[in-house]
């Protein structure tokens, strides 16, 4: 089972990070993926890690102001997010997998497996 937490009411421009953890198996045997979904819109990809750590993958939306990490030790996978905007206003789930075709999957929903329930963030202008 997967929890994301860490969403939170913030200014255009601020930075914000938010937390991915399992409970049961440790998050070390998962890729993660981040999706969010604003009001009105589909499920997108926003943000991937293997879960060695090693690959990263990121939206062109995100990319540059996104970053994905591990952190083991903690049983979490991060993702800060800088220079924040209001189109980046949405719920963002974290989702692991364990699939051998990761590299091919990375961003498709339908690869992942398991679920957080998902945390707001909410960008001003």
């Amino acid at each position: 089972q997967l929890q994301a937490s860490g969403g939170g009411l913030v200014q255009a421009g601020s930075s914000l990070r938010v937390s991915c953890t399992t409970s049961g198996r440790a998050i070390s045997n998962y890729h993660i993926g981040w999706f969010r979904q604003a009001p009105g819109k589909e499920r997108e990809f926003v943000a991937a890690t293997r879960r060695s750590g090693d690959v990263k993958y990121y939206a062109e939306s995100v990319k540059g102001r996104f970053t994905i990490s591990r952190l083991h030790a903690k049983n979490t996978v991060y993702l800060q997010m800088n220079s924040l905007r209001p189109e980046d206003t949405a719920v963002y789930y974290c989702a692991a997998t364990v699939t051998a075709s990761y590299s091919s999957y990375y961003d498709n929903a339908g690869a992942y497996v398991a679920w957080g329930k998902g945390t707001q963030v909410t960008v001003s202008s």
